[in-house]
């Protein structure tokens, strides 16, 4: 599996939280996500594009306002599994959450995603 293509995929998939409609999240979804993706987020494990889909809606409609979805970093991709680094900011300097999301690409679309949302403490040593 090609960076290009992984990246394709992810792209398309973190568009779905920026479209200008809620109406395109679903085709946006269905560009890069297979129809069995298994999505582990916050929330716990979910199957297929739909569970994606209220998740995503979920975010679009964020209490402090409709934010931004961007990757924030390079697609790192070691055979068919890819991470990348994200930001959610909402707007007016409100709430922001950044993350790694972790994937893995079957036939050129996304049919795993690990949400690891937040930043990860230093370790005690």
């Amino acid at each position: 599996m090609h960076e290009e293509t992984a990246r394709s995929a992810i792209d398309t998939f973190i568009s779905a939280f920026n479209a200008s409609d809620d109406g395109y999240v679903t085709g946006l979804l269905s560009q890069a996500l297979t129809s069995d993706v298994v999505f582990w987020g916050p929330l716990g494990r979910s199957e297929g594009i739909e569970a994606v889909e209220r998740f995503v809606l979920d975010i679009r409609r964020h209490p402090a306002g409709a934010g931004t979805m961007v990757r924030c970093s390079a697609v790192d991709m070691p055979d068919e599994w890819a991470r990348y680094q994200w930001v959610f900011t909402t707007p007016g300097g409100g709430p922001r959450l950044a993350g790694t999301d972790v994937v893995h690409l079957r036939r050129s679309l996304i049919d795993q995603v690990i949400v690891f949302a937040g930043e990860i403490e230093p370790s005690a040593s």
